[in-house]
């Protein structure tokens, strides 16, 4: 793994390198100008004014790197998988914005593993400068890392002893939570090693987990009946008890995608007469009526945008369907038109951009959208074609 140089700010996170040699030629020199003033010597006033001069520029080129370092002069990517059983590889593409918006391929990275996975969501992450992606017919995953605007394969992470299949994977600060076949737990972040205490499931349908202030969640699928499960968290890691949420007959009918928004969690029970619904800390279940099953509807994935906007992949009616919520309810607000059927979706950090990839003429893609600040969505660019049949998983890196 590659580190630039750069000084750790009480606040957490790393200066730009610029900055850095900034601040130290500020520090330098006040110490000098410390440590050599002697108004006894006959040139002592204009050391210390030459020093105080010099000091001065190295305070103003440290306030205009770090004006620089504020702005937001990084590249946007967006990373989706071919999930491919065989070799599993991360895509890059990178958003132009300025003069006609595309959404060029930047590079294929295999991740050294195998894909496989299906009827899931979330088997990409992003945070700052770390990602990962579970290779499912290798039981590991991939850490990616970025430095400046590129971005590499890191260090493979192993899945705790008897645990197998991993189909999805959610970032925390401090830990990478991972769901597969038969279990959930929780790795040390960025390291990988094992903390926390495993989580048993009660089936093999798991399709998502993701992690909120407090609490973790994975959605089961069922067979018949699907479930959510909370994984309470003990010092940020899984604590090996989870707790079954009471549905009702009509939100426990395919529970796919799920999102925190600090403790609420929103998730939609994709084949029912009530397609979003949210679960407070207090395990208190809130549905949200407006799109229906039977209609041709079935909002399978979730992204938290803004505000209290959730965006959904309408896989079947090949939309993204969004809904507003506050702690206690919600409504339906709108759907927009895909070219084709989405399979996962995801939001920026800064909550400016929404990513969706979905597949149409037998071939994936990814699309591109702004949200503006009434939360609406504004098409901005689609990636080329790449020749994989589906992609898995989607991610933003700014």
């Amino acid at each position: 793994m590659r580190f630039r140089a750069g000084y750790v700010s009480p606040c957490g996170g790393r200066a730009p390198y610029r900055a850095t040699l900034a601040a130290v030629s500020v520090n330098s020199c006040l110490n000098r100008c410390s440590a050599n003033s002697d108004p006894i010597k006959e040139d002592g006033t204009l050391k210390i004014n030459l020093c105080r001069a010099s000091g001065m520029l190295a305070v103003v080129f440290l306030t205009t790197a770090m004006a620089v370092a504020g702005e937001d002069g990084r590249g946007v990517f967006v990373l989706t998988s071919t999930n491919d059983p065989s070799v599993n590889e991360v895509v890059v593409f990178k958003l132009n914005t300025g003069g006609s918006p595309s959404l060029s391929l930047v590079d294929m990275l295999p991740t050294g593993g195998k894909g496989g996975a299906g009827g899931n969501a979330g088997i990409l992450q992003f945070k700052d400068d770390l990602g990962a992606v579970a290779n499912y017919g290798s039981n590991s995953v991939s850490q990616l890392v970025r430095d400046d605007d590129i971005i590499s394969v890191g260090r493979t992470i192993s899945l705790a002893s008897g645990c197998v299949k991993p189909d999805s994977v959610a970032l925390s600060w401090k830990h990478l939570f991972v769901v597969g076949t038969n279990c959930a737990e929780s790795h040390k972040w960025p390291w990988g090693n094992v903390d926390g205490t495993v989580v048993s499931l009660p089936d093999t349908t798991a399709a998502q987990i993701a992690v909120g202030k407090t609490w973790a969640a994975v959605t089961l699928k069922g067979t018949s009946t699907g479930s959510v499960l909370q994984l309470p968290l003990t010092d940020g890691a899984l604590n090996g008890t989870s707790n079954s949420v009471t549905l009702t007959s009509v939100d426990n009918i395919v529970p796919f995608g799920e999102a925190f928004w600090g403790d609420i969690l929103g998730f939609t029970p994709a084949h029912s007469t009530d397609t979003f619904a949210i679960v407070d800390e207090s395990l208190d279940v809130y549905p949200i009526p407006g799109l229906t099953f039977i209609s041709g509807n079935a909002p399978c994935w979730v992204a938290k945008g803004p505000g209290n906007l959730w965006y959904t992949g309408n896989s079947p009616a090949g939309k993204i369907s969004i809904f507003f919520s506050d702690g206690q309810g919600g409504a339906y607000n709108k759907s927009i038109s895909l070219p084709g059927s989405p399979t996962d979706i995801t939001v920026s950090r800064d909550g400016k951009w929404l990513a969706v990839i979905y597949t149409a003429s037998s071939e994936g893609y990814v699309a591109v959208y702004s949200i503006d600040a009434y939360g609406d969505l504004t098409y901005v660019a689609t990636s080329p074609s790449v020749s994989v049949a589906a992609f898995n998983g989607v991610a933003i890196s700014q």
